[in-house]
């Protein structure tokens, strides 16, 4: 019984990790595709259409690095409770262990 909720809690741990991994490959992904991406600011005549078209690329670039911020934040989030499990999963192993050679 316990062995098998050491295995299960490990399994759990390494999938949370995997999961983690992958969300923070792919948003480094996204950013490198933004990265490279053509931003252009064309010349206008009138102040306030200047003001707009000087404002909309700096608006989409502060989303671009909010959702990159966050996708950041989450996946880091994910990869240290995958690290926490697996490191649950360990204490447990090492606390049947030394039941196991107590009662010896």
């Amino acid at each position: 019984m316990v062995k098998l909720r050491k295995k299960v809690s490990e399994s759990s741990g390494v999938t949370i990790l995997l999961v983690g991994i992958v969300l923070l490959l792919i948003t480094f992904v996204v950013a490198c595709i933004h990265l490279y991406g053509d931003i252009s600011v064309l010349p206008v005549l009138s102040l306030t259409a200047s003001f707009g078209e000087g404002l909309s690329p700096l608006i989409e670039a502060a989303i671009r690095v909010l959702y990159l911020g966050l996708m950041g934040w989450i996946a880091s989030i994910v990869i240290a409770k995958g690290v926490t499990a697996l490191l649950r999963a360990k204490l447990l192993d090492k606390k049947i262990a030394s039941k196991s050679h107590k009662s010896r």
